[in-house]
Formats: structure tokens, C-alpha cells, sequence
């Protein structure tokens, strides 16, 4: 790997003596893989033998097969692990109301759905529109239940949710230096100027962001580059911009440093942010630094009501609730709603979503058909088969079947009806018994072929 020459001459002089390490770390083909395990599941004592990351709940060091068990069914996430410290920062508490602004591919907002709980709100935002395909997937997959997925830009959804959230996560888009080693493709469009262009969309972010932040929230902003531009600069810029807001401490742990006052304008409280080098720790790079909305400051308020879709028909409400006391053995609480022929379990107490771009506007629960209802997959990943009154078991072998598109027959099979399909005691789709037969209903869009080499 060749470092760009500017690259190398800046941070020469920023670093000095600390210089060649650096290099060193970025140049090294060894990047470090992570994943973290789904809190909401019954995880495998095998996923939690490896070694932990210090400075995240829930994350270990290790590779993620795409075509697992683990991966389908929400499980584990893939996630470099730099990156989990993002999350371990905010650490949101259950109820809490929550913003992800720049939330695609969903790593950060998988990590914070996991400190809610199911409780509270978790509003997850990507401005662009292929990206928030992935992130509506990946949320789907980690069966996060209460979360509202936008697709606006910051400007957008700041007068929408005027002093709204607990907590708001800026992960900046930024000029990916720390994503260099895992990611060598980052060099070519790497530039002193691109640093530059990055700064000023990241200053135009935070200008909207921090009108979302109610007072005595939060704001978490990070980035996966070592620039002070985009960093400490940019902290300094905020705090000099928007005095209401101060920087509260960021507990570092397993090599984890304070950010460098030295790199912005000598403030001693940038020290109170945090840099991730990749010669300091198991890691990619990241900034992360944690700011308070002084709880005095003058709070605006939302405007109306959400109205996300229709309500339910009585034959719609008859039929879902017939499948939900059969199947589930309980009637989820909470909003629901149609658009046209789905069924969603609608965040509560959302202001008016007129001038927002929604979309996914809750949980998906389903599809009205003629005469019938069918369950949707993400209602089978967000499900607890401890707590769910039909399931079945499967062994891995009926799994790599299911997951290809095939249906499944069974020596004994139980009463006809949809079955919540469980594998290791992970959900992994709805599957409705007809007669010896398991009909599938796995989404042919996410179907594969599970090779001898995925099981090692």
C-alpha cells in the first residue's frame, strides 16, 4: 500500500516521533474484523468465546460468515470494531428517544437499538436512497421493533423534530482516512481539498443537527478519520458556534486516547473527546466525542401528529388480531397502521411527518391478502421464541433448505398453521404447516445457497 505523499508529509509533521507507527499500522494488510451479538437473542455460548473488545458491550474480535445462522437470523453483526466505541459512547438508556442521522449501512443503529431494548424511540436517517435500502434490511435483520427509517437530509428533519431527542448520532460522512488499510480504494479520491469539502458538509450537518438535540441532551459526533479538520477543529467550531452545548468526558479504555487539543486551538476540553489510533489498539481509527445541551436552553416544540397510514379496517384488525393471539400469543401494543395492503407497528407520539420522506414508518408486521393474513419476515426476526406461542424447531440441514427457497416435509408434523421456524433457538422466518409440509415463505430476495465452507 502507497500513501498518498500529502497524506504522508501532513501527518509527518502533526504526529512527529508518533509518526512511523502510524504508517506502519495503515500499511499492514492485517485489518481487524469484529462482530456483536444480538442482546435480544439467545446467543451461542461459541460466539461469546472469543475475545472481547475492551471498550464495547456486546463485541468481540473475529470474523462474520454472511451465510451463517448467526448472520440470518440477527444474531451477530459485522462491525469493525473502532467503530463499537461510537455506540458504547452514546449509550442510550430504554425510552429514551434517539436519532442516527447518517445511519447507513446500520452498524451504529443496530449497536444503539441494542441499549433500548425495544423501549423508547430509535429514529434511523440516510439521506441516500440506495444506502437506506441496506439500512431498512439491516435493521429488519437485527429485529429492532421500534425504529422510524427516513430517508431526508438534515435540513429536512430539523423542523421536524425541533428539540426532540435525548441523544442525536452524527457519524459524519468524512474523508474515511481510517478506513485506508481496510478499504485501500479510500486513497484514490483522498485529497487535501477532499478533507476540506468533508469539513464544510459536516459543519452544514451539525448546524441542523444540534437543533434536534433537547435540552439536556446529547449530541455524539464521530468520524472514521484522523483529520483534525474534520475532528478537533470541528469540535472547536461547534463549541465557539453554539455555546449551549460543552463536552462531557468520553471513558476511554483499552487504548483509547484523549483527542489533541493541540491540533485545533488548544482548548484543554477537546481532550475530553476520544481518538481510536490503529497503532494503539485492535481497531480501524475513529473520532468520537460526546457533547450536553445545557438543560436551561429555550426548547421549540414538534408540530402535531404523525399520521404514518390508514387505519385498520375491523376485518384488517379482526384477522391480525386472530393471527397475533394464535401465533404470537399476545397482541404487540402500540400504533398500527396500513400502507395499502402492509401492516406496521407504528412508533407512538411521533410529531407530523407531512414534509418527511418516511421510509419504513415502524415495525413491518405483515400483508393483508384475500381472506388472510401473512406475516411478514421482519415480524419473525423482531419475535422472541421463548415468549411466542407457535414455534418449531429445525435442525441446520431443514435450515439450508429453508433458506434456498425450499419446503421442508416433516416425520411429525404438528397442527396445521403459521409456525414461528426457530434454529439453535434463533428465529429465522414464519413458515405455515400444511399437512407433512412446512410451506416456505422466506423473501426471495435475501434466498441463498449455503456452501460446506459457511458451517466451518
Amino acid at each position: 500500500m502507497n500513501l498518498p505523499d500529502d497524506f504522508i508529509t501532513k501527518y509527518q509533521g502533526l504526529l512527529g516521533d508518533e509518526a512511523p507507527a502510524f504508517f506502519a499500522s495503515l500499511t499492514t494488510d492485517e485489518n481487524t474484523a469484529g462482530y456483536r451479538v444480538n442482546p435480544q437473542r439467545q446467543v451461542p455460548a461459541k460466539l461469546t468465546a472469543a475475545p472481547g473488545v475492551p471498550y464495547a458491550q456486546w463485541g468481540y474480535f473475529g470474523g462474520v460468515k454472511g451465510r451463517s445462522l448467526a448472520h440470518q437470523s440477527g444474531t451477530i453483526y459485522s462491525q469493525e470494531p473502532s467503530a463499537m466505541f461510537v455506540g458504547a459512547t452514546a449509550a442510550p438508556q430504554p425510552g429514551e428517544r434517539v436519532l442516527d442521522l447518517c445511519a447507513a449501512p446500520g452498524g451504529k443503529t443496530t449497536h444503539l437499538a441494542s441499549y433500548l431494548q425495544g423501549r423508547g424511540l430509535l429514529v434511523t436517517n440516510e439521506i441516500n436512497r440506495k444506502r437506506v435500502r441496506v439500512l431498512a434490511e439491516n435493521v429488519e435483520r437485527f429485529g429492532v421493533p421500534n425504529a422510524l427509517i427516513l430517508n431526508d437530509s438534515p435540513d429536512t428533519l430539523s423542523p421536524v423534530f425541533p428539540d426532540f431527542f435525548d441523544k442525536v448520532l452524527v457519524d459524519a460522512p468524512c474523508s474515511g482516512e481510517g478506513m485506508f488499510r481496510k478499504d485501500p480504494a479510500a486513497m484514490d479520491y483522498w485529497s487535501l481539498d477532499y478533507v476540506q469539502d468533508c469539513a464544510a458538509r459536516q459543519r452544514e450537518i451539525l448546524t441542523e443537527a444540534v437543533k434536534m438535540v433537547k435540552p439536556g441532551g446529547q449530541l455524539i459526533y464521530s468520524t472514521c478519520t484522523f483529520a483534525p479538520e474534520e475532528d478537533e477543529q470541528m469540535m472547536a467550531w461547534l463549541l465557539q458556534t453554539f455555546p449551549e452545548f460543552s463536552l462531557v468526558p468520553v471513558a476511554k479504555s483499552g487504548g483509547v486516547v484523549d483527542a489533541r487539543p493541540d491540533w485545533a486551538d488548544g482548548n484543554p476540553d477537546l481532550a475530553k473527546a476520544a481518538r481510536l489510533f490503529p497503532q494503539l489498539l485492535r481497531g480501524e481509527g475513529h473520532f468520537v466525542a460526546k457533547l450536553q445541551r445545557t438543560a436551561d436552553a429555550p426548547a421549540g416544540k414538534a408540530k402535531g401528529r404523525a399520521q404514518l397510514g390508514q387505519k385498520l379496517s375491523s376485518d384488517q384488525r379482526q384477522r391480525w388480531q386472530a393471527f397475533a393471539q394464535e401465533v404470537l400469543g399476545t397482541v404487540p401494543a402500540g400504533d398500527l397502521v396500513t400502507v395499502k395492503d402492509q401492516l406496521f407497528l407504528a412508533p407512538s407520539d411521533l410529531p407530523d411527518l407531512k414534509h418527511a420522506h418516511v421510509f419504513r414508518p415502524g415495525l413491518h408486521l405483515g400483508t393483508f391478502k384475500k381472506n388472510r393474513f401473512e406475516p411478514a419476515y421482519a415480524l419473525a426476526l423482531a419475535s422472541d421464541p421463548q415468549h411466542t406461542a407457535h414455534t418449531l424447531a429445525i435442525d441446520l440441514d431443514q435450515w439450508q433448505q429453508w433458506v434456498h427457497g425450499d419446503a421442508l416435509t416433516l416425520t411429525a408434523a404438528p397442527a396445521k398453521g403459521w409456525y414461528l421456524l426457530t434454529c439453535d433457538a434463533q428465529p429465522v422466518g414464519f413458515g405455515k404447516v400444511v399437512g407433512s409440509t412446512v410451506k416456505n415463505f422466506f423473501p426471495k430476495g435475501l434466498r441463498f445457497t449455503v456452501y460446506p465452507e459457511d458451517l466451518q
